[in-house]
């Protein structure tokens, strides 16, 4: 069933798909449609291409073989052939299936790019992406199987098995034939002509739908953290010193610059900061003192990876290319778009990244468990202690998610492993460094989860309030963790809050903008 949608995001024109975009579609929160500029254009270049092959052009991947096999000529009556073939052969894709989520903005995304004419498809192959979109029926997309170049060939072939009536569906949470659930829905088979299974499969959709997901959810990290941070610097009694913006401005990274002023302004007008302002402390440790500094580097690496990571969105990554001429004509020309190198590097960095968000929150989760270091707060935040374990466990959770966090940082891109007999002979490994920072993303976010629970219970001991905005931030904490007056189990609880926190629940308790999502197009 489709279910009604706020706007439409009209693609197949240069600059319609940004970061916040692929959030809505990823949510179903927009309608995606065919931008009606960009059917003339694809209009144009299948012509081209079509009366080229029938004047006896050899043109890669229409009428040759693929990879190592494109010096093989295709006889002219077995193209159509051809086509449905790759997409057979090439669905060897294993492993468990993407979220509905990726599978959502895969379609949008192939859709896009097909539909700026640079592939030479027709219109059928764009609308019949989007039609699947538009019905919410999903197609079975395992999630392992592609090294990145030449394109993610293995998942967009299981994604566009469905269109031809093969491969399967995901209908009410349970995969079935897609020949069976086209018929019902009165959906008829696309017949492929020269051309259209390779423009369906050659990419860097899989690579660029995962990071960008993963790209959202980091932004609402790199706030949380802050927020979550704020929340802890005032429930351990820490200075406000460090975040003064005058050492901030000799040393102005506008990340850092960022992450410091909105500390301050969260902590601003807490008694409970008042309370302690002339205790003698001289300095906090580095996991407070220095949250402008490692949030901050995490929110410079994240405009150079959503800046990569929309350029890609907007980008032709086929091969071979129809490309329009100065005096109106068109040339194919082969060359190597489809390699996600341009993003691989990229999701690495995020990756090891938001691991820096992960360790520094473990760290001043950690400062909560002793009275030494939380400035005189139970052993463990516990009602009990002794006989009650508190926060004990949480702690080695938390330290737990950083290490695994750790072992994602490892980079992708920097491996590479020739295919298809040699010629593909340097591969990207974009779509595991995008599976990796996804995953890094989810562990930071539990990671959060227990800081920000840590510290609610701290507050709750205090006996002077908080400021008025890290009054909200708790309340919204409390929406998912219960106070802790005695040991129990709070797995689910941690769990609901780190994806409200991807979510942007706190940032949204703290009154701030995502700014990478929320500026004007």
């Amino acid at each position: 069933m489709t279910q009604p949608a706020q706007r439409q995001l009209r693609v197949g024109q240069r600059g319609a798909v940004r970061l916040a975009d692929v959030r809505d579609v990823a949510r179903r929160t927009c309608r995606v449609v065919l931008d009606d500029r960009a059917r003339d254009r694809l209009e144009r270049t299948r012509t081209w291409l079509l009366s080229a092959v029938d004047q006896g052009q050899v043109v890669y991947g229409v009428n040759t073989g693929f990879g190592a096999l494109s010096e093989t000529r295709v006889p002219d009556d077995a193209l159509a052939d051809l086509q449905v073939n790759l997409l057979r052969s090439h669905a060897a894709g294993v492993g468990p299936a993407f979220e509905p989520d990726v599978v959502r903005v895969l379609l949008a995304l192939r859709a896009h790019t097909l539909a700026l004419g640079a592939s030479g498809v027709g219109t059928d192959v764009p609308l019949g992406l989007l039609r699947l979109l538009d019905a919410d029926l999903l197609p079975v997309v395992p999630s392992q199987g592609s090294v990145g170049a030449s394109g993610d060939l293995a998942p967009l072939a299981h994604l566009s098995l469905p269109l031809i009536g093969e491969g399967h569906l995901l209908v009410d949470g349970r995969p079935r034939p897609a020949a069976d659930v086209l018929a019902e829905h009165g959906i008829p088979p696309l017949r492929l002509g020269p051309k259209e299974g390779l423009g369906l499969i050659n990419g860097t959709q899989v690579t660029t739908a995962v990071g960008a997901l993963a790209a959202v959810e980091a932004t609402e990290l790199a706030y949380a953290a802050d927020v979550v941070a704020a929340l802890s610097l005032d429930a351990q009694l820490g200075s406000l010193a460090p975040f003064d913006p005058r050492i901030h401005q000799g040393k102005p990274h506008r990340g850092q610059i960022e992450s410091a002023a909105i500390v301050r302004t969260l902590v601003d007008g807490s008694p409970l900061n008042a309370s302690h302002r002339d205790c003698g402390r001289v300095q906090d440790a580095y996991s407070l003192r220095c949250v402008p500094q490692v949030h901050g580097a995490v929110r410079n690496a994240l405009d150079y990876v959503t800046a990569c990571l929309e350029t890609e969105l907007d980008s032709f990554t086929d091969n071979p290319l129809v490309l329009a001429r100065d005096d109106g004509g068109f040339d194919v020309r082969s060359g190597g778009n489809f390699h996600a190198a341009t993003v691989a590097l990229p999701l690495d960095h995020l990756a090891a990244a938001v691991t820096s968000l992960a360790t520094i929150s473990e760290r001043r989760t950690d400062r909560f468990m002793a009275p030494e270091t939380s400035a005189g707060l139970p052993p463990f935040l516990a009602e009990r202690p002794g006989l009650e374990s508190g926060f004990m466990m949480w702690q080695v959770t938390a330290a737990a998610l950083a290490s695994e966090c750790k072992a994602l940082a490892h980079p992708a891109a920097t491996d590479s492993i020739p295919t298809s007999a040699g010629k593909e002979d340097h591969v990207s490994m974009g779509p595991i460094a995008a599976r990796k920072a996804r995953a890094a993303v989810d562990a930071v976010a539990r990671c959060l989860a227990i800081e920000a629970a840590a510290a609610a219970r701290a507050l709750d001991l205090r006996t002077e309030a908080t400021s008025e905005r890290l009054r909200a931030v708790h309340e919204a904490v409390r929406e998912h963790v219960a106070p802790t007056p005695e040991d129990r189990s709070m797995a689910s609880e941690i769990e609901s809050l780190a994806a409200a926190i991807k979510g942007g629940a706190l940032r949204r308790a703290a009154g701030l903008s995502n700014r990478w999502l929320d500026a004007d197009r």
